[in-house]
Order: C-alpha cells, then structure tokens, then sequence
C-alpha cells in the first residue's frame, strides 16, 4: 500500500493540490476548494487491488488513417451501481471505492483505461508491448495490420462526492476548483512522453451513455493527435492562421449569441450539426486551459454554469450532452487552434432523440435538424431566465 503524506501544492484562486496513490500504484489527485472545510490529511487506500490490466493496443483503419483502441478491460466498469456502492463516492467499510477520502474535487487515472501507461508501475502492473507508437511519422505510416500499444492516460475528474449531479449542479467556487484542476492537469499531461493531445471532457445523461449518475468528467491524454482536430488543422490552412478570431468576430455580430462576458462568448454555429450545439469560445487566443489566465477562468466558472443550467432549463428533465473541450495539440497548431467548448445535444424535442443513422453514422454528411437561429432563440431565453451567480 503506497505510504507517506500526500504532496501538497497551492494553486490558482487557493486551490490546494494534494497527490498519493492508490494502492495498484495508480495517481490520485485531491483539490481543495478554497477555504475547505476539509483537513489536511487523507486517508491511504485500504483495498489490496490485483495488478493494474494489460495496456491496450490501438489498430490502424487503413480505409481512414484513424487509430481504433482495442481496450477489452473496459468490458468489466461498472454499470449504474446503487448509490451504496458508488465508485466515485469517498471510501467506507462497506464501499471499497476508488477514492479513500472525504473530497471535495479528485482526479484518478481510470481503473480501465482506453489508453495506459507504456511501462510497468508500482505493485506488479503489466507492462505495455514494445510496440509503443515512435513518432508521429511512424503513426502515419502506410500499411495493412499496423498495430501499437495504446500509451496515453485516461482520468476520472470527480466533481463532487455526491452521488448524483453534473457539472451544472455545482456552485461557482466548486466550479472554479475544477477548471482549475483542468488547466492543472492539462500542463501535467501535456509534459508526459508520447502524449500529442489532451482532452478534458463530461458526458452527462444515459441517452449519452453514461454509466454512472456521480457528477464527474473525464481527462484523454492521446498519443496521437485525434481525427477532428487534424480536420480543423486542415481547416485553418485552408482558411488562414486567424481563423478563431474571424469566426468569433463573425458570431459575436449574429443572432445566434447565447451570452457573453468580458472573456467568453457562447453562440450556437452558423453550420451547427445537432439539434442542440453551443460553442464557447474565449476573446483571447489561448491554446489550452494550461495558458488561461486566473481572470479567465474566474469568469468562466459562473457563466458556463449558467449556460449548463439554461441547457437544462429548455425542458422539465436534465437534458443528455457532450460537453467537449476542444485544445490544441502538444506540438502542433499552438498559434492557431484555440481553446473552446463544443456542447452538443441529440434531443430535439422534450421526448425525442436526434440519431445518428445513414447519412450521419455512414457518411459522414450531416442534416440538420433545428434551424441554428431557432435553437439560439429558445437557449437565450432559457439561460436569461437563469439569475446570475458569484461566488
């Protein structure tokens, strides 16, 4: 069982960081709202846990160029478990979870990860093949069968020790704490081996897919640069290094403007795709959470709460999304991909789903749903009817 005091760091706005480890050797991650009402020590984790699962290995779609993790691990998370034996809840004698301690917010390297670490770690994990991706180049190489091991990081962020919730149920200083360990763990991630890409992320609702109702997000560390960010690299060649700003100046002068403040602005895309599509975008050119500054991410903290609960305040039930943080890669596009949010939604009406079928799932080729101008009427008045907040 790892021993010793967590490590401890202050951070932005009077977050403190606390680091362990569980007793598979896993990273775990506390961070302290500013004036917790938390002490100092945590507990070490009681459980005696096997070793961590073989790294998964990714296979190349050659038809696409795409890397297709083959993590078979997966097959054993947890599925919608009673709130008794919550995983993301903090540890009891009865609740062996993943966490030991009271917490305010935790970040912990996923148990069954789509992408893991490259070598062996503490108490017997298996070590990856030797098949690590070398380069960028060797991932674009031609060639049938072309397999790597899956190398990267994959982590829980838990909002809350609740058992139930989202991000859009939290208070502002709580939301401050987790965009705080977002632009955290976003540096740290960024500055491990073999890592092109980060990802923070929430998926909400079981229409999503979601498994488990603990309001929590998740953190992709990939070793590769993904498929819709290679788009939108080709996108601002094509349409030139500004390509952020021009758009955020076009939006910022239409209809579909949801609200703004003085860093960000949320609007609905002139070419949205899914019946509900919000974008939030900051003023100034940012290539990842990491670069924000504390005047950035104090705003953020209550006006994307604001726009989660309009989200939710369109019909009588919480509404299913993706909420997507979009950063540009480790090493490439740090000029010109900008840091922003793309939410999206299927449902198109209280008690519909969009769903992705032939045209959408097959081809690739999108037919809208909602007018985008329509979709912004009904989420600017949902979110004015939402009062403002401080913390």
């Amino acid at each position: 069982m790892p021993a010793g005091s967590p490590l401890v760091e202050t951070l932005g706005a009077g977050v403190v960081k606390r680091s362990t480890r569980l007793d598979d050797g896993r990273e775990l991650i506390y961070y302290d709202d500013p004036g917790t009402t938390l002490g100092p020590e945590r507990a070490a984790d009681a459980r005696d846990l096997p070793a961590r699962p073989e790294t998964a290995t990714m296979r190349r779609d050659v038809l696409t160029g795409d890397w297709v993790s083959i993590a078979a691990a997966r097959q054993n998370r947890a599925f919608l478990p009673p709130a008794e034996l919550d995983p993301l809840s903090p540890q009891t004698a009865a609740n062996p979870s993943e966490i030991p301690s009271l917490y305010d917010v935790a970040v912990f390297e996923n148990k069954s990860p789509s992408f893991g670490p490259a070598l062996a770690v503490a108490h017997g994990a298996a070590p990856a093949g030797a098949d690590a991706p070398a380069d960028l180049a060797d991932l674009d190489a031609p060639g049938l069968g072309r397999a790597r091991t899956s190398v990267g990081r994959c982590e829980v962020v838990c909002f809350s020790p609740e058992h139930s919730g989202s991000f859009g149920t939290q208070t502002v200083t709580r939301a401050r704490t987790v965009i705080e360990a977002w632009a955290d763990r976003t540096a740290a991630l960024s500055g491990l081996p073999g890592i092109e890409q980060v990802f923070p992320f929430e998926n909400r609702g079981e229409a999503i897919g979601v498994t488990l109702p603990h309001p929590h997000g998740q953190i992709y560390a990939y070793p590769y640069i993904t498929p819709r960010t290679t788009s939108l690299l080709a996108s601002i060649d094509r349409e030139g290094a500004d390509l952020f700003a021009r758009i955020l100046e076009f939006e910022r002068t239409s209809e579909r403007v949801i609200l703004q403040g003085e860093h960000w602005t949320a609007f609905v895309p002139f070419a949205a795709r899914w019946p509900l599509e919000v974008h939030l975008v900051p003023h100034r050119h940012v290539a990842d959470f990491a670069e924000t500054t504390d005047a950035e991410r104090d705003e953020l903290a209550p006006l994307y709460l604001r726009l989660l609960r309009g989200v939710d305040a369109l019909y009588d039930t919480p509404t299913p999304y993706i909420a997507a943080w979009h950063q540009a890669p480790v090493n490439r596009g740090r000029d010109t991909v900008r840091l922003h949010l793309q939410l999206t939604s299927p449902r198109r009406a209280a008690d519909k789903l969009k769903f992705l079928a032939g045209s959408e799932a097959a081809m690739g080729a999108w037919i809208g749903d909602v007018p985008p101008e329509s979709a912004a009427e009904r989420l600017r008045a949902a979110v004015a009817s939402i009062p403002e907040e401080t913390p």
